[in-house]
């Protein structure tokens, strides 16, 4: 099943907005006012040339010194070398501007597993002068040395240590991390299941993987070590409850499929048409045919 990078990563930015800008972008966080913040409905483009649509990830309405603002949050997560990307930016900024008239903060964020130098800026010059810079705030998350966030109480630095920089013969310190960091926020369930959904939708250890997660944590202080196996466990227990539902719901889904072939053979035998059949119970007319060709069986 495909990843909806773009779900994943919106849930995450506008539960913690304030603690994404303030991660990546410190002074910035200073002149925004949180207490004035509201998430606005998508924005969707054109592009009439490329004939394609774009979307904005996250337009958000807020403050800026007592001044009403905006700030675009676009991610992008293609692994391919897109060099138009910041004419989009800009395209995302201008239409927006031209809109709503009121100061905007552009930000992208790249979220691929590539290692690359993106351009933050796009330009329009002549020899004989310039005559656009437009530059936008960006973070590459590949870049980002998730080591360094670890002693951070952040909950956007423990979710997208799962984006950052780690190695494969990292994967399990690096959860271990998360999973004390987890522990040491102390949020709500509902957050804490934010956090560790999008932190497992990208870093899923193998089973040997797993078991020596569990006897790395055996090693931690009483206390620590306490609070993380619940953790683990409880997130274990969760996963098979959702295992069995998903199970019994395939089943349904299968039995109502069983339940559509009998009764096509059941028409078949009373000598109805295959499309007719088709119509009726939804089964493609290449399967009731071959029904048909191996006598109903």
């Amino acid at each position: 099943m495909a990843i909806d990078h773009d779900r994943l990563f919106k849930e995450l930015l506008q539960t913690f907005f304030e603690e994404f800008v303030l991660l990546f972008f410190p002074d910035m966080h200073e002149h925004i006012d949180f207490n004035h913040l509201s998430f606005l409905s998508e924005e969707l483009f054109t592009d009439v040339t490329a004939g394609e649509k774009y979307r904005v990830d996250l337009l958000v309405e807020t403050k800026f010194k007592g001044k009403d603002g905006l700030i675009i949050v676009h991610v992008e997560n293609q692994a391919y070398v897109q060099s138009s990307f910041p004419e989009r930016m800009f395209l995302y900024f201008s239409r927006l501007f031209e809109k709503y008239r009121t100061p905007i903060i552009p930000i992208a964020v790249f979220s691929y597993d590539a290692i690359r130098d993106e351009p933050s800026s796009f330009t329009l010059s002549f020899p004989f002068g310039d005559v656009l810079d437009f530059r936008f705030f960006h973070v590459e998350l590949r870049k980002q040395n998730w080591r360094q966030f670890i002693r951070t109480d952040n909950p956007v630095a423990a979710a997208l240590l799962s984006k950052m920089g780690y190695t494969e013969s990292e994967r399990v310190e690096l959860k271990k991390q998360f999973l004390r960091m987890l522990v040491r926020l102390e949020l709500d369930e509902a957050r804490q299941r934010l956090l560790m959904g999008f932190f497992e939708t990208y870093v899923k250890l193998s089973d040997e993987e797993e078991q020596q997660l569990r006897s790395e944590v055996e090693q931690m202080e009483t206390k620590e070590k306490e609070r993380v196996l619940e953790l683990i466990i409880s997130y274990e227990q969760k996963g098979k409850i959702q295992g069995r539902k998903e199970g019994r719901e395939e089943g349904r889904k299968e039995g109502a499929e069983q339940e559509k072939r009998h009764i096509a053979k059941r028409m078949l035998m009373k000598g109805f048409d295959a499309q007719t059949i088709h119509e009726l119970t939804g089964l493609p007319v290449t399967e009731i045919e071959e029904m048909k060709q191996s006598g109903f069986k």
